[in-house]
């Protein structure tokens, strides 16, 4: 389980990762190609326990032949961690907890029992509120049907969707929320049925992908102006945070209460800018990386805030360039 990077949450726990969904401006899936190693090559390995529809096991971390651990050695094919299963045990604390940031829990391939057994592990670690997301609420609701969907204080079941063509879940005695990351298009008066919501997230794609949509501030505006009609906390993620200049807010629903960083926390989310010395999170800034020559390690000098890494660039346009790479 790993501290999270996403503006709503403490942690992510990903005990099943991968996903059959085609979303073009999916991060998940860059992420697991990236982390992956030689999933061909994997795939051949004796450990690798697969079934004819495409699904895998792991019951134990895989560590290839190298030595390397490799934490998606099937790729973005769905599988189970089972040695994942009961990692919310190692934070005694309560957090707030995001259950498959690299995956689709209730996506029609995932087998149920899967699906039971994380809902065991969150029974068995009841100081945790735990956040679902899902593509496909219909999952939601044939799980409640057949009295498998557990409700609590602390289970929070979120629909993802980037547009209002989507079917939402709302049921009476179970936390709901609604994700509208990336969001592509405006949303109706009556998409969100935002009466039955519990809390909203609203963000922007990021990265470079061609045909990336620039959401307008009007479409916010009215999203959030449906929410504050029926008292829903709205999340605008950091995303949005220069389009929406005073506008911009970062709700959380009661229960859902983000705790204040620790100082560890703090060391490993936040950096300070080597130039204006402010104190931002680490990834809205840019690591400074240098190198000796090509093919050389690189080491990190530092960290540049946005507005002080356009100056460094300017200098350097006018002087001689040094050995200085960038990675955002």
């Amino acid at each position: 389980m790993n501290h999270s990077k996403i503006d709503w949450t403490d942690y992510t726990w990903n005990p099943v990762t991968g996903c059959y969904h085609t979303c073009p401006y999916c991060y998940a899936r860059k992420q697991s190609a990236r982390f992956s190693g030689d999933a061909r090559l994997n795939l051949t390995d004796s450990r690798c326990e697969g079934d004819e529809n495409g699904l895998y096991i792991l019951h134990a971390p895989f560590v290839s032949r190298a030595g390397r651990s490799i934490s998606y050695p099937f790729g973005f094919a769905p599988t189970l961690h089972e040695y994942r299963l009961d990692w919310p045990g190692n934070v005694k604390n309560g957090a707030n907890i995001f259950v498959g940031s690299m995956a689709d829990l209730f996506g029609e391939w995932v087998p149920g029992e899967w699906i039971s057994r994380v809902f065991e592990a969150c029974r068995n670690y009841p100081q945790h509120n735990y956040l679902f997301l899902t593509k496909n609420p219909k999952r939601y609701l044939q799980l409640a049907a057949d009295g498998k969907l557990p409700a609590g204080e602390n289970i929070w079941y979120g629909t993802s969707t980037p547009t209002e063509d989507t079917e939402f879940f709302y049921a009476k005695g179970y936390k709901t929320f609604v994700s509208i990351e990336p969001l592509l298009e405006p949303f109706g008066k009556e998409a969100l049925g935002v009466q039955y919501l519990d809390w909203a997230i609203i963000g922007a794609e990021t990265g470079n992908r061609k045909g990336k949509v620039i959401p307008q501030k009007e479409w916010i505006q009215s999203i959030v102006g449906q929410c504050r009609a029926a008292s829903v906390p709205v999340f605008m993620k950091e995303s949005l945070r220069e389009l929406m200049g005073e506008e911009f807010v970062q709700e959380f629903p009661e229960g859902l209460l983000r705790k204040a960083l620790s100082p560890v926390q703090k060391n490993q989310l936040w950096g300070k800018c080597g130039f204006c010395k402010a104190e931002f999170p680490k990834k809205e800034m840019i690591a400074l990386l240098s190198r000796q020559k090509r093919g050389d390690s690189a080491f990190k000098l530092g960290y540049a805030c946005p507005e002080c890494f356009e100056k460094l660039k300017a200098s350097m346009l006018s002087e001689t360039p040094c050995e200085v790479k960038t990675k955002e």
